[in-house]
């Protein structure tokens, strides 16, 4: 199982512990508004890093903003492998191409 994989089922078992030893069962007990948010404040870290932070700072936002992501997907039912599944079918698709193909 890759790392990936291993997050993801690690947040499915956490869903349902203890808010106050969890981030993740805090997060869950909070719902999807908060968790979404919370993916929203990642990200936005991950670009200033990436404008203005250290290779390091880049590399520790972008994990953080992964695992968050994961977590609202958890939240939403949505699995990773339907993700990846997704990402597999777009494969050799031209992203001009892919994002063209959904406005119509």
């Amino acid at each position: 199982m890759d790392t990936l994989s291993r997050l993801a089922a690690t947040i499915a078992a956490r869903r349902t512990a203890d808010p106050a030893t969890s981030w993740v069962a805090k997060l869950h007990s909070r719902g999807v508004p908060v968790i979404a948010r919370k993916l929203g404040e990642e990200a936005v870290e991950t670009v200033v890093a990436a404008l203005s932070g250290s290779r390091e700072d880049l590399v520790g936002e972008a994990a953080d903003t992964i695992f968050h992501l994961l977590v609202l997907l958890d939240a939403k039912g949505v699995s990773l492998d339907e993700v990846l599944a997704e990402l597999d079918r777009r494969e050799g698709t031209s992203g001009i191409a892919e994002k063209a193909s959904r406005s119509e």
